[in-house]
């Protein structure tokens, strides 16, 4: 379980985007969630309202596995549910909107001023790389 505190979302966020650290990470929850999200859709213009728990299943089945086998952590989820389901929705819209870059950069950040939170090394590259 996450033993982080945070007082507000927004001081929750730049955790949350540092716990994505890697970029390939963002990218596995982006493809999660919109796939999750289209299967969602087609459910209910399909009129089978119990197709709608693709979203949860295919979002979280894709990106819990992306935490521990490329970023080596925890998924936020676990400690904050409700703030990490407000901060996915705003990391992919930070990513559609071109600003992955940014998203990098707070993550960076983030984990410069609290390494004992960086997993990044642990039998994988250099910090940022892909994996």
């Amino acid at each position: 379980m996450d033993e982080q505190k945070f007082a507000s979302y927004d001081a929750f966020w730049p955790y949350y985007v540092a716990m994505h650290a890697r970029p390939a990470t963002r990218w596995v929850h982006l493809v999660g969630t919109l796939t999750g999200l289209a299967l969602a859709v087609r459910a209910l213009v399909g009129r089978r309202p119990f197709g709608v728990l693709a979203l949860p299943v295919v979002g979280y089945g894709t990106a819990w596995p992306a935490h521990f086998l490329i970023e080596r952590n925890n998924p936020a989820t676990f400690g904050h549910p409700l703030w990490s389901l407000r901060g996915d929705r705003q990391m992919i819209a930070m990513m559609l909107a071109g600003r992955d870059a940014e998203l990098s950069a707070i993550a960076r950040d983030w984990l410069a001023a609290h390494p004992e939170h960086d997993h990044r090394q642990r039998g994988r590259g250099a910090p940022g790389a892909a994996g």
